[in-house]
C-alpha cells in the first residue's frame, strides 16, 4: 500500500502550462521508528555482553526470574512493540493528512462562472 510519489501524466493543458510537478517521496516513518528500536536493542545487548562482570550479572538474574516475573516483562515487551508500532501509524497519519491538506488548494474549490 505505497502512494505514487509522482504525478499523473499531464493532459495537453498541463502539459502546455507546465504545472504538472511531482510530489515529493514521503518519509517512511515505521522504518525510522523500527530502525532506532532495533538499534537502542543492539546497543544495549552489545554493552551488556561486553564486560564480564555484566554478563554474570545478566546470567545471576535471569536464573532467579520468577513465572510472574516473566510474565510481566513479556507484557511490557508487547506494550513497547505496540507503543512503537502505533506510533509509527500515528506519524504516517499525520504525514499523509498533510500531504492531502497542502494538494487542495482552497481556490480550486471555486466555480468560475
Amino acid at each position: 500500500m505505497s502512494t505514487p510519489t509522482t504525478a499523473p501524466a499531464p493532459t495537453t493543458r498541463e502539459a502546455a502550462s507546465g504545472t504538472a510537478t511531482p510530489t515529493p517521496p514521503r518519509t517512511r516513518w515505521a522504518a525510522i521508528l523500527w530502525g532506532l528500536l532495533f538499534a537502542a536493542m543492539a546497543a544495549i545487548s552489545i554493552w551488556l555482553l561486553v564486560d564480564d562482570d555484566r554478563r554474570a550479572g545478566i546470567s545471576d538474574w535471569a536464573l532467579t526470574l520468577t513465572p510472574v516475573t516473566m510474565s510481566t516483562l513479556l507484557i511490557l515487551t508487547v506494550g513497547v512493540l505496540l507503543l512503537v508500532a502505533g506510533a509509527s501509524a500515528l506519524l504516517r497519519r499525520v504525514q499523509r493528512a498533510t500531504t492531502a491538506g497542502s494538494a487542495e488548494h482552497p481556490v480550486d474549490d471555486v466555480r468560475a462562472e
